[in-house]
């Protein structure tokens, strides 16, 4: 690939999805800075790009855009909650035209399917690039059928496995790239509103994408109990709009913890002020790992091997509890993984504090 290029990166969601496939871009922004790339994202999570919505990219040209460029040149709305919402209705089959034209309009050479379902293969395969590349063995088998190439990945961890895809995608040796999330001033200026003050700041984000890997508020709550009496600001990360894992975290805190509603760009800048994040194999745990602040992970049916907070013990401090008798599984129950509730209170702080006095 002598000439510059146009690349579709397709990671629809969710926000630890997102991160996850960062760092290869960043990797193939920091050799090829002159290619041109667009991401077909959920708009929700679109705050982490730090690009433009919309179509007319536009190729700049050969010549490197130098230091502080964004990751990504625009992305491109794929609305999957409004079309879930919907239902097969006009509105639903407008829009998912629209994205037709959006994405073609822009002539990709190469899309790559970076979350390996049927829905992101089907959105790669809209955009009408001279290749779309996903892995030999997607996350749902039927996607691959879409694929005109197909990536076998040899590595473990996710982060590295996108490096292997992308790299392979565009003929490049891709390393893990540091990631420069979007600073955005009215965010920043929301968290400087919170009050604060000069206790450092462990922020909680007790809940998962499914509940077996989401471990107990009322543990949560505790811990947030020892921490406050230890000296700590303790905020509870909050879905906007009512939460009720984040008000039982509370309650069970003995007054040490608040709520904090946030979006995805005020959540971007309350972890960079954080001292800590303690959550499990969630979103929050992932954005805190890509801003290198020292964390806490509560694994149960996730292996952190392959997704946990990726750098920890190097790029920043951290700890990943999971107990040994954690079985992996992606079936998404409700019920807490069996592994995962014999890790204690007692763990969790032990390793907090750990973290925080290092």
């Amino acid at each position: 690939m002598g000439a510059a290029q146009r690349i579709l990166v397709v990671r629809v969601g969710a926000m630890g999805d997102v991160l996850h496939a960062l760092p290869a871009v960043a990797a193939l922004r920091e050799l090829r800075p002159e290619w041109e790339i667009g991401w077909a994202i959920e708009p929700r999570w679109s705050a982490l790009l730090a690009a433009e919505s919309g179509s007319g990219l536009g190729l700049r040209g050969v010549e490197p855009r130098g230091a502080g460029m964004p990751m990504v040149d625009g992305w491109f709305g794929v609305e999957t909650r409004e079309w879930k919402r919907l239902g097969v209705s006009r509105a639903t089959v407008d829009n998912i035209r629209g994205l037709r034209r959006e994405l073609r309009r822009e002539r990709f050479h190469v899309a790559v399917d970076m979350q390996g379902l049927v829905r992101s293969a089907v959105v790669g395969w809209m955009a009408g690039a001279g290749r779309l590349v996903g892995r030999a063995e997607p996350r749902e088998g039927m996607a691959k059928i879409l694929y005109g190439d197909r990536v076998a990945v040899k590595t473990v961890h996710v982060v590295e496995q996108g490096c292997e895809l992308l790299g392979a995608a565009v003929g490049l040796e891709l390393v893990p790239g540091r990631v420069a999330l979007p600073v955005d001033a009215v965010a920043e200026s929301w968290c400087d509103g919170l009050g604060l003050g000069e206790r450092r700041l462990v922020l909680l984000a007790p809940t998962a994408g499914w509940g077996a890997k989401a471990w107990p508020a009322d543990r949560y709550g505790r811990v947030a109990a020892e921490l406050g009496r230890a000296g700590f600001e303790v905020l509870v990360n909050a879905v906007p709009g009512g939460d009720a894992v984040a008000d039982a975290v509370v309650r069970a805190s003995e007054g040490a913890a608040a709520v904090v509603a946030c979006s995805v760009g005020e959540m971007v800048a309350l972890v960079r002020r954080a001292a800590l994040v303690v959550a499990g194999d969630s979103g929050p745990l992932h954005l805190a790992a890509v801003l290198e602040r020292p964390v806490v992970g509560i694994y149960g049916p996730t292996d952190p091997a392959r997704t946990g907070p990726y750098g920890v013990g190097t790029a920043f401090a951290g700890q990943v509890l999971r107990d040994a008798s954690s079985v992996t599984s992606h079936t998404r129950v409700t019920q807490v993984e069996a592994g995962m509730l014999r890790i204690g209170v007692e763990d969790v702080v032990g390793a907090a504090l750990e973290v925080l006095q290092a």
